[in-house]
């Protein structure tokens, strides 16, 4: 497990913040470097185990798609490469897992796409016949597929917090409503092209969650990293039946195990520290990664 890196540690570039999976530096005053550790977080704890080859096959995954969302909206690539802003002895550290980005005017607010009912859509569903305020058909079942992509913002909050779903009202206060419709329809186009996408190679996205920033001109520019595992959910087409949960390409086989694990007879209550990951969940996590980018990028 010794080429994992949990954390990085750059000393020639200043650390802006590290968030649950990913360290940012400055470069300049105008750029960013992303660098995706191989940390991974579940209930919004960061686990002290790292999982092996996480952050390239993430940072490999946001690039391929990058690619593919082109002509929709601009992103935050600057096309430089990583290795070319750190010091010699600290390319292995990014190498393959960054991404070299724009520093825009991040948007408070978290764009989350929904094609399908799971989750805590399904609880709000069954409790109300609708999703953070978007009313929904009756009938609908437990991963069941919505008439149509529903938009269901969150508010993005600090490392440790739970993001809040918010109504699309609340994000016209937040930002106005020009932007606000704007990062919704965008959002949108955005999920319903990767859904095509990916369905004919045995992926269904359920949902997944974008973010977005302005440049100095006011544009809106899709930034951070996109439809991966850790910002989406990923089913098996194969495996999909309308009323049950879909095993998913992503950190659920952590959160299952979590739920399980007793610590002194108890269970884990979600909140640091988190218990220590064995060797086989490690293992079964990193998998289950790994299968999802091969399933996509072949």
């Amino acid at each position: 497990m010794s080429d994992a890196l949990h954390t990085s540690a750059l000393h020639s570039l200043p650390l802006l913040a590290r968030g649950k999976v990913r360290d940012n530096y400055a470069v300049g005053d105008d750029r960013i470097l992303m660098v995706a550790s191989d940390r991974i977080s579940a209930f919004d704890v960061i686990m002290g185990e790292p999982i092996p080859g996480k952050g390239a096959l993430l940072t490999q995954m946001a690039l391929w798609w990058f690619e593919r969302l082109e002509g929709i909206v601009p992103n935050h690539l600057t096309g430089e490469a990583p290795e070319s802003v750190v010091a010699p002895d600290e390319a292995a550290q990014v190498r393959g897992r960054s991404m070299l980005v724009r520093r825009l005017q991040p948007i408070p607010v978290e764009a989350v796409v929904r094609g399908y009912l799971a989750g805590s859509g399904w609880k709000e569903y069954q409790a109300g016949q609708a999703v953070c305020g978007v009313p929904l058909p009756p009938g609908l079942k437990n991963a069941g597929k919505l008439p149509r992509p529903i938009y269901t913002p969150a508010a993005k909050a600090a490392v440790g917090e739970h993001d809040e779903n918010i109504s699309y009202e609340r994000t016209v206060e937040m930002i106005g409503p020009e932007l606000a419709a704007k990062i919704r329809e965008v959002s949108i186009q955005l999920y319903e092209r990767a859904a095509a996408i990916a369905l004919p190679k045995g992926i269904i996205i359920a949902d997944t969650k974008f973010e977005f920033g302005l440049d100095a001109a006011g544009t809106l520019v899709l930034m951070d990293e996109v439809l991966t595992p850790d910002s989406s959910r990923y089913w098996p087409a194969e495996r999909y039946r309308e009323g049950d949960n879909p095993p998913s390409f992503d950190k659920q086989f952590l959160r299952d195990w979590l739920e399980s694990v007793r610590i002194d007879g108890r269970p884990w209550a979600k909140a640091p520290p988190a218990p220590r990951l064995p060797d086989d969940v490690i293992a079964q996590t990193a998998a289950k990664y790994r299968e999802a980018m091969q399933r996509l990028l072949g």
